[in-house]
């Protein structure tokens, strides 16, 4: 007989690892001019994990920012369509400032989350997130940075854009363990099906491994 050993469940606000309970979801700029001068990754990809992390936070109940700039002087056009869906329900805020923190509506958006670990992405990663980040570690926040949901114009501007943030002191994350980190524990029964399904469609080679257990389940056999 195997017997189940976790320890009990540290406070969730005050636990130093992501909870549902102490994070929030910042999303900026992810609209088509941005992502279509992405060269440090391929923009599909980028948008696909983007989207994972969106459908996380949304199982596991954060509150979500999505900010944008220039659409409602006509500037630029909106968030793309796959993920301002994913986004729904969020606070949105259309700033004219590049650096989000220097909005004050978008400042006030975060603060009325009430989470200081911000898990925090943005396009592109040498301006729209470094800059941000950087002012939110400044004013006493915690920030996570989805290494695999950001870009930058090249790989250098990325790459420079990952260390400033991560000198300033955030913390880089990537959208499957971000899920990981708010399931944490296969007993917490109440999101293990989404944890399940999200990595389905979005895991990859998890996404893999998955399938081939429920056809072993089901008593199918791969070729």
């Amino acid at each position: 007989m195997i017997v189940m050993t976790s320890q009990p469940r540290r406070d969730p606000t005050s636990d130093p690892l992501l909870t549902p309970e102490n994070a929030a979801l910042v999303l900026i700029d992810y609209q088509p001019p941005q992502v279509n001068t992405i060269r440090s990754m391929d923009s599909l990809t980028l948008i696909r994990n983007a989207v994972a992390l969106t459908q996380t936070a949304k199982a596991y109940g954060l509150p979500m920012v999505l900010s944008t700039v220039g659409v409602e002087s006509g500037l630029n056009p909106d968030t793309v369509p796959e993920l301002k869906d994913a986004m729904a329900g969020a606070t949105w805020i259309d700033r004219s400032s590049i650096n989000a923190w220097e909005d004050a509506d978008f400042v006030k958006a975060v603060e009325a989350t009430g989470r200081k670990k911000l898990i925090m992405g943005a396009l592109w990663t040498e301006v729209c997130l470094a800059f941000p980040c950087t002012d939110a570690l400044r004013a006493g926040y915690e920030v996570f940075v989805p290494a695999d949901a950001v870009g930058g114009t090249s790989v250098a501007a990325h790459e420079s854009g990952l260390r400033r943030c991560e000198q300033a002191g955030a913390q880089p994350v990537c959208w499957i363990g971000v899920l990981c980190e708010l399931q944490r524990d296969w007993a917490r029964a109440e999101t293990t099906e989404a944890m399940v399904s999200i990595g389905q469609a979005n895991g990859g080679p998890w996404a893999t491994e998955i399938a081939l257990k429920q056809f072993a389940s089901q008593g199918l056999k791969t070729v």
